[in-house]
């Protein structure tokens, strides 16, 4: 294989990552569909929209369809601005190094630190998710036991594909791709020819939602599922320095992640909303998912479309599973962290980091197993997930812009060229939005902390994280470069 150069891609890649301070340890056996499949499998379009229909239904009637189309066309804006940082930082770990050479290390590590947290809480989310589906699976009672129990199975097994090596990691992403978007595709397209009870004109229509607080505020709380949804796409540049050619097959992994996830995801919704036979009854409370695939597919075919959403979870938490234990040996190669000579162990035979997969396994399990104890315990930390993440690409995405206002100038092979600062900009703009609508206090009736526990549980991760920073110094320790993308800037 060559690159554009005609030169061996492998010796270029490990030039290029000579010149940026590393010498990988990694074996580059992911393929750009590999590695989008890996993107894809992170967004997973059918945990995502299976676990928020019905009370995003619920809370904005059809229209909410319409957040996938604009926070998809937001975070394509973010994925155009990652696509170019790793072109010319294509290093493991994403997140941290990407922030670590545009703006220097304190900033470095605390975007790492907020994206890791939220990458191990939202691993524990995924695998309690799919309690209920297990639950349907087997035919047996939803209970905290047996959510409890297919969450740690789901941790087990994805941890036991991650610590067989890249190449296992690549054939099962791909697998696991592969089976979600035949079963999105198969589901979704049995539901419109069998079980359609409306016309498209339903999508605006609210059917009564938002009746009390006024519509718009309705659409942004529906708009949640949106939010939730196209997040994956950064997992591509996670694992850079496993894949051949990594400045340019990474971009186009990312944008494909977005192009294809989102499009499964808004024709699984779409396939769901035609098929509601009652919009008012999901308005008042009605469970719309199991009782729409139950009447199109029976119980022997509803087993089969609830092994597909579990073989999704799965897939999405061997994803997560990835992303986190690569952000934390990327941590711990440059001695960030405390017990960083423990996280960067690194297997020679299988070529992964095998202490950070348990970690990225471990902690969500206990965070898991914290719900024999109190699941509104569970719930306050999951609340973090996503805001987390969101958190962790703006504070990457101001990175750039800031670099930018300093003469910062893309270098690698995909670049947005003059578009860039303005593309840079609308990211940043859409970011900050996305944050604020999740954060956003919607419970008046609760008490006061669980009104503003979205806002609440990010500000207690950056407070750890900041008395962390201050009092241990990490950003201290190691010589790997740093603010090295503005040209004459003191590395910090």
């Amino acid at each position: 294989m060559t690159s554009t150069n005609d030169v061996p891609v492998s010796r270029g890649d490990d030039t290029r990552l000579a010149d940026l301070g590393y010498t990988s340890e990694f074996r580059r056996d992911m393929s750009l569909w590999a590695n989008f499949s890996l993107g894809f499998t992170y967004l997973s379009p059918v945990v995502g929209v299976y676990t928020l229909f019905a009370s995003s239904l619920a809370v904005g009637g059809p229209p909410m369809i319409w957040s996938l189309v604009l926070v998809g066309a937001g975070q394509f804006l973010v994925a155009l601005v990652f696509g170019e940082i790793v072109s010319q930082y294509p290093l493991t770990g994403g997140i941290y190094p990407w922030a670590r050479r545009l703006w220097g290390r304190r900033w470095a590590w605390m975007t790492g630190w907020v994206y890791l947290v939220a990458l191990l809480v939202t691993i524990a989310s995924v695998a309690y998710g799919a309690g209920p589906y297990l639950s349907a699976f087997l035919g047996i009672g939803v209970s905290t036991g047996n959510t409890i129990l297919c969450a740690l199975v789901i941790l087990g097994v994805a941890l036991a594909i991650n610590l067989a090596g890249t190449r296992a990691l690549a054939v099962a992403a791909i697998i696991g791709f592969a089976a979600e978007l035949v079963g999105a595709l198969a589901v979704g397209g049995w539901l419109l020819l069998t079980e359609r009870h409306h016309g498209l004109g339903v999508l605006f229509d609210s059917f009564g939602a938002g009746s009390e607080s006024g519509y718009f505020v309705a659409f942004l709380a529906a708009g949640l599922i949106g939010i939730f949804q196209y997040y994956g796409f950064e997992a591509c540049g996670d694992v850079a320095e496993e894949v051949p050619d990594p400045t340019r097959r990474i971009p186009k992994a990312m944008r494909m992640t977005i192009y294809v996830g989102g499009a499964a995801a808004t024709f699984v919704c779409l396939a769901l909303l035609l098929a509601v036979p009652d919009f008012a009854a999901v308005v008042s409370g009605a469970d719309p998912v199991t009782n729409v695939l139950t009447a199109a597919f029976g119980p022997a075919g509803l087993k089969v479309v609830f092994g597909v959403v579990l073989l999704s979870f799965l897939s999405c938490a061997l994803s997560l599973q990835a992303a986190a234990s690569r952000l934390l040996y990327s941590y711990a190669r440059d001695d960030m962290i405390a017990g960083s000579r423990v996280f960067r162990r690194f297997s020679r035979a299988r070529r992964i980091p095998p202490n950070a997969l348990l970690v990225a396994a471990v902690v969500p399990a206990v965070v898991v197993l914290g719900s024999i104890v109190s699941e509104d315990a569970l719930i306050k930390i999951i609340s973090f997930a996503v805001l987390g993440i969101y958190l962790g690409f703006q504070m990457v995405v101001l990175a750039a812009l800031r670099a930018r206002l300093r003469g910062w100038r893309p270098s690698g092979p995909f670049t947005l060229g003059r578009a860039g600062p303005a593309v840079n900009v609308a990211a940043l703009g859409y970011g900050v939005l996305a944050i604020v609508n999740m954060a956003w206090p919607r419970t008046p009736d609760a008490p006061w902390y669980d009104d503003y526990l979205v806002a609440l549980s990010g500000l207690v991760v950056i407070a750890a994280g900041l008395a962390y920073l201050l009092a241990a110094r990490p950003y201290d320790k190691g010589g790997a470069p740093s603010g090295d993308a503005i040209p004459q800037e003191v590395p910090q």
